[in-house]
């Protein structure tokens, strides 16, 4: 029942809240009037930085994480500096309505912001739950006559995630900056894939290359000889004097042999092969052919989305997931966060119906296909990810009214979903064996398989895609066979030796990655795209065509946790706490009781807080190194790899020897070969060119991270030099004690283009080191410097740069030459303006419009307020306004905070009155 504060007002109005502007324009349409539709723009409040509490809660338990961990691990939460005015316009709008529907999500994430508005808005007004699987006029209503409670379970599982996290990062982090590098961050699931990467690199970085050999031929029957391929079926050498010839499949990682009854062929080997086959006879030994069945694949679940849509749209995840949310907030999908396959009575009877209409009754089985997951959380269950409504749109009908991306990943989901509801593809497969006694008496078969699909039932729709598998060549010969029968004699048209070499295995890609991660319970397939871009942006992986490569940083990261954290990257851990998280879920394990065992542990030597604060002393510098060669190790330093070898006639403090480790050269590409060779052919790490006749000091030349620079040595005073230091007084007349005074900063420079390590001179470097370089003053007395910057030469008069055309012209250019520049027009970064990259609309929050521009650092979006880079897990091309608009807000909320508005909660239920 209403309360005294909304007796009398009785303005109709019923406010509905779900998270985004585009869902809430597309619910609004549905609901009509007496419906007031607003966004939260997702969540309104979360844990602040510690360096934001108010300062009387900098100094208790909850200083660290802004999670009270001695207090049952109550959270602190605040409201986004970013989501204040919305929270205002909510509040507003709810002053004028007589009930309030909380209408995010039915996921945890979803249930724990109808949580936060409930906390944050204290409504007066009858409060309703609902949530719907797909946004369509029909599941609207069903959703308003189910309304329930919320869910408190849901709320618990996903508020202990995000303290879990927040720990979890907050305790190791740290340790990653001390021993590592600063900007790094660990975390539950990121940590763990970025390991299964470098675990493949190593690997990879482990294998050795095994060659072996094959015969492939082409046959016919002996009638059908020569007719121009009519006939002609191809087969792979399968065994000798009966058996088996080594494929790859045959071979360890080491490229040792497995199994010693193997025929492994060498190059010669396998073409004495051939001569001595040139003149044998060949005949079918046996033909087996059996039935051919294929079923459907199961409707999509999130991460086989992001599968699919990696290998035949080649989407990244977050892409992907992106495209999907803005088709299901239009309403042209169901929920795209599910990990259910299951289909409605409704989409089953659609999909069949549709399948009929188009390909015809006999594509569509007497039975509908049901299809059930494998989650336990009954809660979580959504339906499969399908084309919304209870009568499919096809691709045709909504070719017009969506992007090109959002086009491909609808049409992607309805092909997948009709063709789930569809016949099996039927057909028969042949395998063949024929065989043939060569002239020196050896006795050999060959193997051919073909399939014929005589009945292509879903294969009419749709087909799924694969990843690449090691060996793909090892299979014998494939294609549709001619009809054959045992004894039938056949012709050896061509017979070829060939030589394979053993594959490593494959890197991972995003989609296999995904499939990984799900297959072994890590994580949630709803977290997967913003994983992998995570681990992308803090430059633990970077791509190389589709596959994923680790950084030599990665590495010393994952040592670092397998040493010291073993259990928070061990996978069987990480899926028990996904499980674990799963049961607070179902309502069946208490959020604090597990919070408490996972930190403080529930023995001596477990827990989190107990492990961290046990650590004691780690090498970095041994954390950071790997031996590459024998007398070559690769270190992990603050400006990247680098490679270190003591010289061969080294003597006592004799400094080793350096050289980079280009970025694009992958891990296992660093072989002990390639290494020698960079250190062989980058040079000495420093030269001497001289003294300085001014200061008498040395004057070299140095390899750095950035390239190679020309420095000053200034030598530290000794104590003879000290102790002749004239003597200074206190004021009481007491004397000082005698101190070094500070070191004095080197001058340095960076070598022209034109200039190079083994080539600069002293006078080059004296030149360098003289810079900036005064080119006198202009009417108004401002003087003007000419200099060697980042981005170029330039010069500067007060806060005015200019760029000049070239290195060279530092030491050229008049002062006559320098004030006809300044009285030009200044031209941005030496040039007009440049046009934005992509115009995105206006930002909700600061109502100006965002564009794209190309910055120093790459492209980066902007309102004209707030820029952020765009990521390097996604293009410019892919990027909408919705991203951009989330990526504003991110970098928004992530600012310095004002004074914090938020404050530890306890939890209410919000009851449908």
């Amino acid at each position: 029942m209403p309360s005294k504060a909304t007796e009398g007002k009785k303005t109709g109005k019923k406010l509905v809240i779900v998270e985004s502007p585009a869902k809430s324009k597309t619910i609004a349409g549905y609901l009509g009037g007496g419906f007031v539709v607003e966004a939260s723009m997702g969540h309104i409040r979360d844990l602040p930085q510690p360096s934001e509490l108010p300062d009387n809660l900098k100094k208790t338990s909850l200083g660290k994480f802004a999670v009270d961990v001695d207090n049952e691990f109550e959270p602190y939460y605040v409201i986004s500096g970013d989501k204040k005015k919305k929270v205002a316009e909510l509040k507003s709008a709810l002053k004028e309505a007589d009930e309030l529907y909380l209408a995010t999500d039915g996921d945890r994430e979803g249930e724990a912001i109808a949580w936060h508005l409930l906390e944050v808005l204290k409504p007066k007004v009858p409060v309703y739950r609902l949530t719907f699987g797909e946004i369509t006029r029909e599941a609207i209503q069903r959703a308003l006559e189910q309304m329930r409670d919320i869910d408190n379970a849901l709320v618990d599982a996903q508020e202990t995630r995000r303290i879990l996290d927040r720990l979890y990062g907050y305790e190791i982090s740290p340790v990653l900056w001390r021993k590592v590098s600063r900007g790094l961050s660990a975390g539950r699931v990121q940590s763990v894939a970025t390991r299964l990467v470098v675990e493949r690199e190593r690997e990879r970085m482990a294998f050795r290359s095994a060659s072996y050999w094959d015969l492939v031929g082409k046959f016919a029957k002996k009638q059908q000889a020569g007719s121009g391929g009519e006939g002609t079926f191809s087969a792979r050498l399968v065994t000798v004097d009966g058996a088996k010839v080594a494929t790859g499949r045959d071979f360890t990682d080491l490229g040792e042999l497995k199994s010693r009854n193997a025929v492994h062929l060498d190059e010669a080997t396998a073409n004495g092969l051939v001569s001595a086959l040139e003149s044998s006879d060949f005949a079918v030994r046996s033909v087996e052919t059996k039935p051919y069945t294929r079923r459907p694949a199961t409707p999509f679940t999130t991460s086989t989305l992001q599968q699919e849509a990696a290998r035949k749209l080649r989407f990244p995840a977050r892409t992907a997931m992106r495209v999907a949310q803005s088709l299901y907030e239009n309403g042209y999908i169901t929920y795209m966060r599910t990990d259910s396959p299951a289909l409605s009575d409704e989409a089953m009877n659609a999909a069949r119906r549709q399948a009929s209409e188009l390909y015809g009754p006999e594509y569509v089985p007497d039975a509908k296909r049901i299809y059930k997951g494998k989650s336990k959380n009954a809660q979580e269950a959504h339906e499969a990810i399908r084309p919304a409504g209870d009568s499919f749109r096809t691709p045709a009908q909504v070719a017009k009214e969506l992007s090109g991306d959002q086009f491909r990943l609808y049409e992607l989901i309805w092909k997948r979903t009709v063709a789930s509801q569809m016949a099996d593809a039927k057909g028969s497969t042949a395998s063949v064996r024929l065989g043939a006694a060569a002239s020196d008496g050896r006795d050999v078969e060959f193997a051919a398989s073909g399939t014929v699909i005589t009945f292509r039932g879903f294969l009419a729709a749709y087909e799924e895609g694969k990843d690449a598998a090691r060996d793909d060549d090892d299979e014998g010969g494939s294609g549709r066979l001619p009809n054959l029968a045992e004894k039938d004699p056949l012709a050896a048209e061509e017979l070829d030796a060939v030589g394979h070499e053993t594959s490593p295995p494959p890197r991972y890609t995003e989609a296999s990655l995904v499939k990984t991660l799900e297959e072994r319970g890590i994580g949630r397939p709803s977290t997967y795209a913003a994983t992998i871009s995570t681990i992308m942006d803090r430059g633990y992986v970077r791509t190389r065509g589709s596959a994923l490569v680790p950084s030599w940083v990665a590495f010393s990261v994952v040592r670092l946790l397998e040493e010291h954290f073993h259990n928070y990257v061990d996978y069987d851990f990480t899926a028990a706490m996904e499980e674990d998280l799963d049961r607070i879920a179902r309502g069946e394990r208490a959020r604090v009781e597990w919070l408490n065992d996972f930190y403080f542990g529930d023995s001596p030597d477990t827990g989190l807080h107990t492990i961290v604060n046990g650590l004691g002393e780690i090498d970095a510098r041994k954390l950071n190194s790997m031996e590459i060669a024998e007398g070559v190790t690769l270190r992990v330093g603050k400006f990247g790899p680098y490679l270190e070898r003591m010289p061969a006639d080294a003597g006592e403090g004799t400094d080793p020897e350096r050289a980079n480790v280009p970025e694009d050269l992958a891990p296992d590409e660093l072989t002990a070969e390639k290494a020698i060779e960079l250190l062989d052919t980058q040079g000495p790490d420093e030269r001497e060119l001289g003294e300085d006749p001014e200061t008498g000091r040395t004057i070299v030349a140095k390899n750095g991270r950035y390239g190679p620079f020309v420095t000053e040595i200034i030598p530290e005073m000794t104590d003879e030099e000290l102790a002749n230091q004239p003597v200074e007084y206190y004021k009481n007349g007491k004397p000082k004690p005698k101190k070094k005074p500070k070191k004095v900063k080197p001058r340095t420079a960076s070598l022209f283009k034109s200039m190079s390590m083994e080539t600069v001179t002293l006078e080059d470097a004296l030149a360098l080191l003289s810079l900036p370089r005064v080119l006198g003053e202009d009417s108004e007395g401002n003087q003007i410097t000419v200099q060697n910057g980042r981005f170029g030469p330039y010069m500067k008069k007060g806060t005015d740069s200019r760029s000049i055309t070239s290195e060279e012209q530092i030491f050229t250019i008049t002062l006559e030459e320098a004030l006809e520049i300044y009285s030009q027009p200044k031209q941005r970064g030496g040039r007009t303006a440049a046009a934005p990259l992509r115009e995105l609309g206006p930002d909700p929050s600061s109502e100006k419009a965002i564009v794209v521009k190309d910055g120093r650092f790459g492209p980066y979006i902007t309102d004209g307020a707030t820029n952020i880079t765009v990521p390097r897990s996604e293009s410019i091309e892919s990027l909408t306004h919705e991203r951009a608009v989330e990526l504003l807000a991110e970098k928004r909320a992530k600012a310095p905070a004002g004074k914090s508005s938020g404050k530890s909660t306890g939890r209410k239920t919000a009851k449908a009155r």
